[in-house]
């Protein structure tokens, strides 16, 4: 078994200037002449859009897992969302995640949430890790698709094309909240489906891992914080199993599926469901 993670694992120094360099640009939003309401709406905007539709709803339960189908042409618009979050290429994304759910919580795992709350939080990005040389064999069906490998490549100079519209739409408040603050905060509350939803909350199933529900990263993340749910049913569109485990993804989903968009649904059966009532 190829070990994944290693406490002398050398650093990335590309993504640690890269993440520094947008957590201190978030910090510009504290100055002065900085600060508007129509610029921290247009990051509530952006932050839905790169975060639910993008992440949560794009990268994750239609790509990685493969939850449900969409016509190319949708399927190509949610992965493009969740490449204005910049959390990295789209290949590498899908990659990392499925090798977490394959190995998740023992050593191969990427973010293994036994090796403590940074690591898994934010650590494990930082340094070379073993399981970056084992994302082709995990992506098999999107690494040829031309469009995810321009995604994959071209994702920061995207991100600089939406810099320079919303600077000519707002100047420098709407490129600091819409771009860097947005940025931090998809980030950070992504990352805590890794950490705080393998730490904090309860267990319906046994999922052989420390995956948990967690009711806040639900709230702050579009319905990935009911984590063990997850787990237990990786292939699963709809995470939240009762009336208050709310998972507002599950219902863009059954919106697209109303639209005739969304097609050939994954579920957990009812009868698993019923039994954990």
């Amino acid at each position: 078994m190829t070990v994944a993670t290693s406490k002398k694992a050398d650093f990335d120094w590309v993504t640690i200037v890269y993440m520094l360099l947008i957590h201190v640009a978030a910090l510009f939003a504290l100055l002065p002449g900085n600060f508007s309401w129509s610029a921290v709406a247009v990051a509530f905007i952006l932050y839905w859009i790169t975060g639910g539709l993008g992440i949560t709803l794009g990268f994750h339960r239609l790509l990685a897992h493969r939850s449900f189908e969409l016509p190319k042409v949708f399927e190509y618009f949610f992965a493009f969302c969740g490449t204005l979050a910049c959390q990295g290429g789209v290949i590498d994304w899908v990659g990392l995640h499925r090798i977490h759910h394959k190995f998740s919580d023992t050593e191969p795992d990427p973010h293994d949430s036994n090796r403590g709350f940074w690591w898994s939080h934010m650590g494990w990005m930082l340094h070379q890790i073993p399981a970056d040389e084992k994302i082709p064999r995990y992506t098999q069906d999107i690494s040829s698709d031309p469009v995810y490998q321009f995604l994959q490549n071209w994702f920061v100079p995207i991100q600089v094309v939406l810099g320079v519209f919303l600077y000519a739409l707002g100047g420098w408040p709407f490129v600091i909240w819409g771009i860097f603050v947005r940025l931090v905060v998809v980030f950070h509350c992504t990352w805590f489906v890794n950490s705080a939803t393998h730490k904090f909350g309860y267990s319906r199933f046994e999922s052989k891992d420390n995956s948990k529900n967690c009711w806040w990263v639900a709230l702050l993340t579009f319905g990935e914080g009911w984590h063990n749910n997850h787990h237990a049913y990786q292939y699963s569109a709809r995470h939240g199993l009762t009336w208050w485990e709310i998972d507002t993804t599950w219902m863009t989903i059954r919106l697209l599926q109303a639209l005739g968009l969304a097609k050939n649904i994954k579920l957990i059966p009812a009868e698993a469901i019923s039994s954990k009532q």
